[in-house]
């Protein structure tokens, strides 16, 4: 398994702590905003890791997953998904504009089994050992950039590419999920028109995903726990839906979830 090449760091530990805290503290509020002052703001993927990184002691929560996919070139698909942003139940509280919120269908795979830093690679066996549960998931999507910032892939790492949260529906059976390469997702908000979206995975199977990531943290001496969740891409874009209304979510032939998203209050 291989790992993404960062560009070297531009910026200096004070200008990624005090990024960090510009981020966190939109973070912490549901608040937008310009991108960073040049002083600090990232140019390079290794800079963005590095803010992005900086900003999980600064938000007191602790780190109860990751998302991820495979890299590309010029992008680095990885971000941590904070504990208390992780909802189940009937439904989940987001940050949301305009009385809407953008959701990502997804798969959830929940580890059983610590991967931790470690001098050896992962192999992908070891990765499927590890993981316990597959789950139903709805990426909770918001941004910390306003409409009018532009920001560059660079700045959108920094901030968590787009995360606010995950809500995390029924568990689905492992095999059939595991191999799931494509499936109907069928999304039925309140009284409006059904809609059928064509989803399939952009990395072709979910779990490729996963086992990127298990390698790329262990190189920089990060480790995974049990119980922390790992989300590795939509399956079908991130629609827009409505709040305080019924929603149904249905990934034909595996399950479905009903929920409801109700606004947080902005700090």
């Amino acid at each position: 398994m291989s790992t993404s090449t960062l560009a070297p760091a531009l910026l200096t530990p004070d200008a990624i702590q005090n990024a960090a805290r510009f981020l966190a503290m939109r973070r912490l509020r549901g608040r937008q905003g310009p991108v960073l002052p040049e002083a600090c703001r990232p140019h390079t993927l290794d800079d963005a890791f590095a803010i992005q990184q900086a900003m999980v002691p600064l938000t007191g929560w602790p780190v109860g997953g990751w998302k991820c996919a495979l890299p590309s070139e010029g992008k680095l698909v990885v971000a941590p998904l904070y504990a208390p942003s992780i909802q189940s139940g009937d439904g989940a509280q987001v940050w949301a504009r305009d009385g809407q919120v953008r959701i990502e269908p997804e798969l959830a795979f929940v580890l059983g089994l610590d991967l931790p830093a470690r001098s050896q690679p992962y192999t992908e066996k070891e990765v499927d050992a590890a993981i316990v549960r597959t789950h139903l998931a709805l990426e909770l999507i918001d941004s910390r950039y306003d409409a009018a910032a532009e920001p560059t892939f660079e700045d959108k790492l920094a901030d968590g590419l787009v995360n606010q949260g995950l809500f995390l529906g029924p568990e689905l059976p492992a095999e059939a999920a595991r191999q799931a390469a494509a499936f109907e997702v069928r999304l039925q908000v309140g009284n409006a028109p059904l809609q059928v979206l064509a989803g399939s995975h952009p990395d072709g199977l979910p779990r490729k995903g996963l086992y990127w990531l298990a390698e790329f943290l262990r190189a920089k001496g990060i480790g995974m726990k049990a119980g922390q969740v790992v989300i590795t891409g939509s399956y079908a874009g991130a629609p827009w839906v409505p709040l305080d209304t019924p929603m149904n979510v249905r990934y034909e032939g595996l399950g479905h979830a009903t929920l409801s998203l109700k606004a947080r209050a902005a700090g």
